[in-house]
């Protein structure tokens, strides 16, 4: 009897009707917040451990860019790696070693062996998110696809909303140390979990029944083109603007690297990933040193962009889906236009903590109406077998970016001040918006007209 046939027995047996990729989408939420609190949590100690070390702000960028180093380099191969083990083996070894990672820093003896441990979380840290999307392409059909990874990212901003808070407790309780044995159990339970509750698609999942593996695997157009009815959508002034038109898909691991639609993403995503690490890391560091907030004051300021941007990943991901069915290209622009304007806003921002609190929660949720966005559209460019490959480019291309704002902002620090960093991130939001122009739209359906 072949898997689909199981599942069909036991599902129809069952009598029910599953939503079971939901309660798969639940799991991810937690397991992503979690990764992304573990490396979210230098930020909070990076201050004290300054101090104790007596660190320069360039010194300190180095040790917040190793992480991105790591993460950035594990990216492709980790892509090429998802094409030949499945999603529920290599994925679980991967949250287990990012947890073992975690701890070790809470133990470092030196400035050396920290750096060591950053760089060692970042390589595995690396395949979760290629393993999350991976999973979410498999589990999700397309409509659902933009608001599942609005879900995921939005899970790493809530990483970052609770390691703050909690970080400053620990510290106040404890000393910096302690924070990252904390963060580092969590991990080790959730690997187990995703181990025993997710399968490598929804056809080989007990859990899910005949009526939501055909949910998954449906394509609206299809559905549209069997009824002979025309596709809703009817903006095609925004068509145009945003260059929508069918594409071959990339189906093989060549043509990921000679596709300009994934290298141009991967570039855009780039200064953006930037912009997001340069807020997690040096964020709590303005805080203190500039604004000069006590710890716990600082804590929760700090998490106000990572609250804006929960609320902005999801929302973006709905309009992605819903208002715009499936366009990916028109919330990317917006969140890269609106970022720089947002950015430079923060030249002028107020000491008072609740009006700095409104504006950083502005920003957060500004710069992630779109941000979800860079990691759907591969979706639509390449086939299923081929996405793990283009996001692991992409990726890399933003975490590349991630491990070298830090760092810029640290050198900057060093020569100039705070005015010039926030300068600086606007100009990387235009960047990113410039390149994201040069790209297509691929769609599935015809172009609407007037």
């Amino acid at each position: 009897m072949s898997q689909q046939s199981k599942i069909t027995t036991t599902a129809d047996n069952a009598g029910k009707k599953t939503n079971y990729r939901w309660v798969v989408m639940t799991l991810i939420f937690i397991i992503y917040t979690i990764a992304y609190a573990d490396r979210a949590n230098l930020g909070v100690a990076l201050p004290f451990i300054k101090k104790e070390y007596g660190l320069s702000n360039t010194e300190a960028g180095a040790l917040v860019s190793l992480l991105f180093f790591g993460y950035a380099f594990s990216q492709i191969p980790a892509g090429f790696l998802y094409t030949k083990v499945k999603v529920n083996k290599l994925f679980p070894f991967a949250m287990i070693m990012t947890s073992v990672f975690t701890g070790l820093q809470g133990i470092t003896s030196s400035v050396f062996m920290l750096k060591l441990y950053r760089f060692g979380l970042g390589v595995f840290e690396g395949p979760l998110p290629i393993g999350c999307l991976t999973t979410i392409n498999h589990w999700f059909p397309p409509k659902e696809k933009g608001t599942a990874t609005g879900l995921y990212l939005a899970a790493s901003k809530f990483g970052a909303v609770i390691a703050p808070p909690i970080g400053v407790f620990i510290i106040a309780m404890y000393s910096w140390r302690e924070v990252f044995f904390f963060f580092a159990i969590p991990g080790i339970i959730l690997s187990v979990v995703w181990y025993l509750m997710v399968a490598n698609t929804p056809a080989e999942s007990k859990m899910v029944s005949t009526a939501e593996l055909q949910h998954i695997q449906s394509e609206d157009i299809v559905q549209q083109a069997a009824k002979g009815s025309q596709p809703r959508y009817k903006l095609a002034w925004l068509d145009k603007l945003i260059r929508a038109k069918r594409v071959k898909l990339v189906d093989s691991k060549a043509g990921v690297f000679r596709s300009w639609n994934i290298m141009g993403n991967a570039l855009g995503y780039f200064f953006m990933v930037g912009i997001v690490n340069v807020i997690m890391s040096w964020i709590p560091t303005y805080l203190v040193t500039v604004k000069g907030f006590a710890t716990i004051k600082m804590g929760f300021v700090a998490a106000a962009p990572f609250v804006g941007a929960v609320a902005g990943n999801f929302i973006g991901g709905v309009i992605s889906d819903r208002l715009l069915n499936k366009r990916r290209k028109p919330t990317m622009l917006l969140t890269a236009l609106s970022t720089s304007i947002m950015m430079y806003s923060l030249v002028y921002s107020p000491n008072d903590p609740l009006m700095l609190s409104v504006l950083l929660f502005l920003a957060g949720f500004m710069l992630s109406l779109g941000y979800s966005a860079f990691s759907v559209y591969p979706m639509g460019a390449t086939t299923k077998e081929i996405y793990p490959v283009a996001y692991g480019v992409v990726n890399m291309g933003g975490q590349m970016g991630g491990a070298i704002a830090p760092l810029i902002v640290g050198i900057i620090l060093d020569s100039f001040n705070w005015n010039m960093v926030f300068l600086f991130l606007a100009v990387s939001s235009i960047f990113s918006f410039l390149l994201v122009m040069t790209l297509d739209e691929p769609i599935n359906e015809p172009v609407a007209e007037k």
